[in-house]
């Protein structure tokens, strides 16, 4: 088998399974353990999976175009689950940050009506939803808005991003990866979230397992900026690993991790 035959194989397993060790793809390739290594390098540096140790996952991208209302619905129980998991651990009058994203929009929404807080958010779906909140005070971040997310991006948005400090900051991502760290669809939006997050004493990543694994076109942070990352129970025991191994609490909606 040619290499080209042996790294599409490879690529196919990956699309199919989302992992792979090394030892299983030699034994279903009927070649060397050290073939293998130097197929998945060179897939990787094409950026279509990502070496881990004894084997490789995939990589997923999806169009930094993709609008907020276009993945409403998708993997909709665990983002409630990880919402209603995430509100636990608000405090009466503390003052706390939720930025533009499905799940976020989920966090607003769980907060209960006699929780006294200040949000600073630059979504304006965010906002919506908490406008009718009898105890919530709203800060929201001026700038450009864009079409795709609802949300507020720009000079301005950024400068009032500088200018508070919040106890939390509850962010959401489109991409979770060991390398790249903590991404989403657009450079500016990946800005604020940045911003928001040195102005907070403790952040926060909710996002469901989907977003594990990948890397996306703006870069937030490292992962290790985040304190803690709250998800839901289809996330796998090696990817907790791999981000428990950078110092990053992982817990599991519904239950303790």
């Amino acid at each position: 088998m040619y290499a080209e035959e042996r790294q599409r194989a490879i690529t196919e397993v990956m699309a199919a399974r989302g992992r792979a060790s090394v030892q299983e793809l030699a034994q279903e390739l009927d070649v060397t353990n050290a073939t293998v290594r130097r197929d998945l390098s060179e897939l990787e540096s094409r950026g279509l999976l990502r070496r881990t140790h004894g084997g490789a996952v995939r990589t997923e991208r999806t169009s930094y175009l993709t609008p907020v209302t276009n993945r409403a619905g998708q993997f909709d129980e665990e983002k409630v689950a990880i919402a209603q998991t995430a509100v636990l651990s608000l405090t009466d009058h503390s003052t706390i940050g939720i930025d533009a994203g499905t799940t976020t929009i989920k966090l607003a929404e769980a907060i209960p009506h006699d929780r006294r807080l200040t949000v600073v958010t630059y979504s304006l779906l965010v906002a919506t939803t908490l406008a009718s909140h009898p105890r919530v005070r709203i800060h929201f971040l001026g700038g450009e808005i864009l079409e795709n997310s609802r949300a507020t991006i720009g000079p301005w948005a950024l400068d009032m991003a500088g200018r508070v400090t919040l106890d939390a900051m509850y962010v959401s991502v489109d991409g979770i990866d060991v390398e790249f760290g903590l991404t989403t669809h657009n450079v500016h939006e990946a800005a604020v979230k940045e911003a928001l997050m040195r102005s907070a004493r403790r952040s926060i990543v909710v996002a469901d397992h989907s977003k594990f694994g990948r890397a996306e076109f703006g870069r937030i942070a490292p992962l290790d900026r985040a304190d803690e990352i709250i998800t839901d129970p289809q996330i796998t025991a090696a990817q907790v690993a791999e981000v428990s191994a950078r110092g990053v609490e992982v817990r599991i909606a519904g239950g303790t991790q």
